[in-house]
């Protein structure tokens, strides 16, 4: 199995901490975003590569950063791949990047844990993985809790087996505070779908969208996360982040 980290975005909403640096790389609880997500991949077997994908104007940084992370975790192979856009004008947006790393590096015939870059969790992701295994696609999914927070968000509904039987982006009139978030595991069966939706048109930016074709389409099983999830959004998001893991969870 791969894993996909999509940090090629330009982080408008927190300029100007993001205007030379990538949000994935911005320091919380004493490291950067990226490292927390890196840790909790610690404990996966048959972990081969992990493609982070950026912009040109920060794949630099992201390798300085995979050199450093791998001195002190050897057991981990990293490659960055750099999608060529410079701005947020032309960025590719998170299909259209996994479905460039999945094109340009070959890597449709494995199955592949995507991860949005700006995600923290408070607890390991071995499970959530270990429970994927056997689906052919499998979304992560948090129970928010309230009704105006799930508003920014995915919204699904579950059967009994897990199943998504609805999904709603950014819902206006939420039914339910289940988050479906930036956590995916999909096999090639799945992979193979990315060139078809994105050449009819679909958005190519909110990673969640391409679940929200896909489910009418295939079984899409779900795993609730354990512990903490954290979205880095905006200033105050990143300062809540902070708080919550600088304390003793």
């Amino acid at each position: 199995m791969n894993v996909l980290i999509l940090a090629a975005g330009y982080a408008t909403r927190l300029y100007p901490l993001t205007l030379n640096k990538a949000k994935p790389l911005l320091v919380v609880g004493g490291k950067p975003i990226i490292e927390w997500l890196a840790d909790n991949l610690a404990g996966i077997p048959d972990l081969e590569t992990i493609y982070v994908v950026t912009n040109a104007k920060f794949a630099a940084d992201f390798q300085a950063w995979s050199r450093s992370y791998r001195e002190r975790h050897p057991e981990f192979k990293f490659k960055v791949v750099n999608d060529r856009s410079t701005s947020d004008d032309d960025k590719l947006g998170a299909i259209g990047d996994i479905n460039f790393v999945v094109t340009h590096e070959d890597i449709s015939q494995t199955n592949l844990l995507v991860a949005a870059g700006d995600n923290l969790f408070t607890d390991p992701l071995a499970d959530f993985v270990a429970n994927a295994r056997n689906t052919e696609v499998t979304v992560a999914v948090y129970d928010v809790g309230d009704t105006e927070a799930i508003k920014k968000y995915g919204n699904v509904a579950v059967d009994s087996e897990g199943v998504i039987t609805r999904f709603e982006e950014k819902p206006k009139k939420p039914q339910g505070t289940l988050a479906a978030i930036a956590l995916y595991y999909y096999s090639p069966a799945v992979l193979s779908l990315l060139k078809t939706y994105l050449a009819a048109g679909n958005n190519a930016d909110q990673p969640g969208r391409f679940v929200q074709w896909l489910y009418t389409r295939k079984p899409v099983k779900t795993f609730q996360i354990k512990g903490q999830w954290l979205d880095i959004g905006s200033k105050e998001t990143l300062e809540n982040a902070d708080r919550v893991l600088t304390s003793p969870l």
